[in-house]
């Protein structure tokens, strides 16, 4: 029996977008949640938090969330965590980039507070098989 799905890094620079999520994915659902508002941040804690899955969003100012993803893949013990994107672009061609850029999944904006958790649960349980 696998371990489940506790502990998520929140990358997103949406104040509104963020305070949403983490309502959801904390308060209600019950996950520990380290919410960063950008890629750089996301570096800085990702490491010392240890997350079982990433939550990363695409367009930030600065570094985008596939600069993120790549940064983070650096570190060994990072590597093997899935990560998924969260974003308004999900064109066909955008959404394969994504997942060739190695992420585990892409949940499209707006996203739905009331499946938003279910989603993240399927696709790390995915993602681990």
């Amino acid at each position: 029996m696998s371990k489940p799905l506790e502990r998520i890094l929140y990358v997103e620079d949406d104040p509104d977008i963020q305070a949403i999520a983490l309502m959801v994915l904390d308060s209600i659902s019950g996950f520990t949640v380290e919410p960063c508002s950008s890629g750089s941040e996301a570096l800085e804690k990702a490491e010392a938090f240890g997350p079982d899955l990433i939550l990363l969003d695409v367009m930030m100012p600065g570094m985008d969330g596939p600069e993120t993803l790549r940064a983070l893949r650096q570190f060994p013990s990072l590597q093997p965590v899935p990560v998924v994107f969260m974003t308004a672009k999900v064109q066909p061609q955008e959404v394969r980039e994504y997942l060739n850029l190695g992420a585990s999944g892409v949940i499209a904006k707006p996203f739905d507070p009331m499946t938003l958790s279910q989603q993240l649960i399927d696709i790390w349980a995915h993602a681990r098989q």
